[in-house]
């Protein structure tokens, strides 16, 4: 068996992964077919991946968004989180908690109760269908300011969706601080929701220390720019603090200069802990399976320490000790 079938049949969790980012080609064609006329999407799946090229992580926040608009309808969000559940259960994905952005639908129309009466019937409709556990990290939208922290914080703790684990801030780092966030960070934490702010992607190691210090981060998403601060590695690897490390995307977006030079193994020779995740797969061309033998490539792995990495990721996440002890198991068992 080779490296990448092994990797292909591996039992995996994904803790990093965008709702929208992951439309495939097919359900973004289908998508923009459904509301042809007012969108620049292209409705051909193969136009989409000239679309997908970035020239920078501006330009990927403003691709991203087109695609948000074609979100018109509950329809529209059901049949997107169930065709991404569909794609994910087959990489052998048995745990994802996806990130969705609520507010970028809720200020496009769709009502909140809406919204997550879509998200919940989907979940159930592909953990029935697909054999996967979804879970839900609610994300605030950081170039839209304070007004998408409200809205957001509002819809996760009134309305509670059952699969909700977690509050997250994504978006564009530059010019958009992290302390401004920290009293809705702190309703949540107390409401018994998980921190995990995207943080040190496109900018340096001060926003992980703010994510840190003002949103009481468990976990940070990208992080990469903490190999520029050493004491900063020392402190993510003594208080065990997470970097969800996404390989293509921080190439994609421009945010490190190539895979070759990309900081995951000198994160790992730090003793930080990371996962291995997907983030935007379709608009970045790749997949989960594909950023393990990206990871295994770049730090020298064999097929157990690739399962070395998938049992790190299930350990990392939000799910109950059950369903974490399942994964496990079943890992044991594919890697022996």
């Amino acid at each position: 068996m080779s490296l990448d079938d092994f990797i292909a049949g591996l039992p995996k969790a994904e803790l990093h992964v965008h709702h929208v980012g992951s439309a495939s080609p097919r359900t973004v064609a289908e998508l923009a077919a459904r509301h042809a006329g007012d969108s620049p999407v292209p409705a051909d799946p193969e136009l989409l991946a000239e679309y997908f090229t970035f020239t920078d992580f501006a330009h990927f926040i403003e691709v991203y968004l087109s695609v948000v608009d074609l979100l018109r309808t509950p329809e529209d969000i059901w049949t997107l989180t169930h065709e991404v559940a569909r794609d994910l259960a087959g990489q052998r994905v048995r745990y994802a908690e996806l990130t969705m952005t609520p507010y970028t639908s809720i200020v496009r129309g769709i009502a909140a109760e809406a919204y997550v009466e879509a998200i919940e019937d989907a979940r159930r409709t592909a953990e029935r269908d697909f054999g996967l556990t979804l879970r839900w990290c609610f994300d605030i939208p950081g170039e839209s300011g304070l007004e998408s922290a409200d809205v957001t914080l509002e819809t996760a703790l009134r309305l509670r969706p059952e699969g909700l684990v977690s509050f997250g801030l994504g978006g564009p780092e530059i010019g958009v601080p992290r302390p401004q966030f920290a009293p809705h960070f702190e309703q949540a934490i107390a409401a018994g929701l998980r921190s995990v702010p995207h943080a040190g992607e496109s900018t340096g190691p001060e926003t992980i220390w703010d994510a840190i210090r003002y949103l009481g981060a468990e976990r940070i998403g990208h992080g990469i720019a903490a190999v520029q601060d050493a004491q900063l590695l020392e402190y993510l690897a003594e208080h065990e603090i997470v970097l969800e490390v996404c390989p293509t995307s921080n190439v994609r977006t421009r945010s490190t200069v190539s895979l070759e030079d990309h900081p995951l193994p000198a994160l790992v020779a730090a003793g930080v802990p990371v996962t291995i995740n997907s983030d935007d797969p379709p608009m970045f061309g790749t997949t989960l399976n594909r950023e393990y033998a990206v990871a295994a490539e770049l730090l020298g792995l064999d097929e157990q320490g690739v399962a070395e990495l998938a049992r790190a990721a299930v350990r990392a996440s939000f799910a109950d000790g059950a369903v974490q002890r399942t994964i496990l198991d079943e890992i044991d068992g594919y890697a022996s």
